[in-house]
């Protein structure tokens, strides 16, 4: 463990042990900062988490892609890189998801918890924080992260909201079912992963199981999504849900055609006999048995009868057991880039830290990394070094730009878009079927190559 002479003696509070505060945790921790972990799910609950274990993955238990060349892997890596406890434990309790990183929730959570509650330097608290100041002095801590995520429970919301955000401070998640394999008919699905090749070994299964719609299946399934009844928002809300998470029934009400090009696009999924089916619905593994698979893509905000009925109509799954039920859930965010510094601290109270989802990112590991991104920063504070910038190029420079750069706040996950263009070659414009592949592979060599200068120079 390294020696930090000036830190050894000081305490961090971090507020929520989610994957966010795991991180922040892990982190400080790891570099010889005592930490005060504070939790509340052992108390109480929120609507959406079904365990006590901590960095619960509640919507799904994919990490997304993990190539290097992708937007996702370029993220996993540079966390990677700085000791992640989240990516550590998601490779030791991965699931077969073609080039995804998928996991064993339970495991995967077990393992987290396990993990931060052996470390010498981590104090665990279970409390339903409703004043962090107060806590933190409480504690002795000097500075306090609050990663308390999406699902922040009602007395720090209210907290956050009187002293910080005012009412602006939400937006609307959805969550995917999940069905017991031992219910499906497996004559009418087929194993495809869309990107991956089929392998020629024998026994070898794709990672994908896929459920194929022709024509008048789909429409017909589309029309019953728009039609179903749905959860109303509560009170005077309205729901704002983000893009690239948006529930399958929503989509269906944009239009016939949306979940097509969507969570239901047939691309890369022929059936065996080499055709492509008009539509298809993917199912992917939940653990490394296959006895359970979740409904990629289908975050749903049907009533819970009504996804039973609907969704026993996609082929195969006439007589799906449904383990979990779809359902949607509030989201804290703040407008961070009007209320905090660069480093994700209060403007209004300088004590205070925000990291993960509820400072404007939308994603596991996006949330993870920013978990990294506040801990270094603090470390950095308490050392009375600078404000370190992480590089646009990088992932985790393009998310915290991201933030601070974009004229109205919305969460985002990683993504090219958010990393500087490149510059091709007259060539490489040229080529019009693998134009889009270039780009994205000079923009993830580049991201590695200025990342390692960068933290070359940290003596991480």
């Amino acid at each position: 463990m390294p020696e930090n002479l000036n830190i050894t003696n000081k305490k961090i509070l971090v507020i929520g042990a989610g994957l966010s505060g795991s991180e922040a945790a892990w982190y400080l921790a790891n570099h010889g900062v005592q930490v005060i972990l504070a939790e509340t799910k052992t108390i109480k609950r929120n609507p959406a988490q079904t365990m006590d274990h901590f960095a619960e993955l509640v919507c799904t238990n994919s990490l997304k892609a993990n190539n290097i060349d992708s937007a996702h892997g370029i993220l996993k890596s540079e966390m990677k890189a700085f000791g992640s406890i989240i990516v550590e434990a998601a490779e030791k309790h991965a699931v077969p998801a073609g080039m995804a990183l998928a996991v064993n929730r339970e495991d995967f959570s077990s393992e987290v918890t396990s993990m931060l509650k052996a470390h010498p330097l981590i104090e665990i608290i279970e409390v339903d924080v409703s004043n962090p100041i107060e806590l933190q002095e409480k504690h002795g801590a000097e500075y306090t992260i609050i990663a308390s995520g999406p699902l922040t429970t009602d007395p720090l919301q209210k907290w956050i909201t009187e002293n910080i955000s005012g009412d602006d401070f939400y937006f609307y998640d959805a969550i995917a079912p999940v069905v017991d394999a031992d219910s499906l008919n497996f004559s009418k699905l087929y194993y495809k992963d869309r990107h991956t090749p089929v392998s020629e070994e024998e026994g070898v299964e794709a990672d994908y199981l896929n459920a194929p719609l022709d024509k008048e299946e789909y429409l017909t399934f589309v029309k019953e999504l728009q039609d179903a009844e749905k959860v109303p928002p509560q009170g005077f809300e309205n729901y704002k849900f983000f893009e690239s998470c948006l529930p399958v029934d929503t989509m269906a009400e944009r239009g016939i055609d949306t979940p097509r090009f969507s969570c239901m696009k047939p691309i890369g999924l022929e059936l065996p006999d080499g055709t492509r089916p008009y539509a298809a619905v993917q199912l992917r593994r939940e653990n490394l048995l296959g006895s359970a698979f979740n409904l990629v893509g289908f975050q749903t905000k049907l009533t819970y009868g009504e996804q039973k009925r609907v969704f026993r109509m996609i082929p195969g799954l006439e007589d799906a057991e449904f383990i979990h039920l779809g359902s949607i859930h509030r989201n804290s965010f703040l407008n961070t880039k009007k209320l905090c510094n660069q480093d994700f601290s209060s403007i209004s109270f300088p004590s205070l830290y925000f990291a993960g989802q509820i400072s404007g990112v939308e994603g596991y590991t996006e949330s993870a990394s920013m978990g990294i991104y506040v801990a270094i920063q603090l470390l950095r504070k308490m050392k009375g070094e600078e404000l370190l910038r992480f590089p646009v190029e990088t992932g985790m420079g393009a998310l915290v730009n991201y933030i601070f750069t974009a004229p109205k706040p919305s969460p985002s996950n990683i993504n090219f878009g958010l990393l500087p263009s490149v510059v091709l070659t007259k060539e490489e414009r040229r080529n019009r079927v693998l134009r889009k592949k270039i780009k994205k592979k000079k923009a993830a060599d580049r991201a590695v190559k200025i990342f390692d200068e960068f933290r070359s120079t940290l003596g991480e």
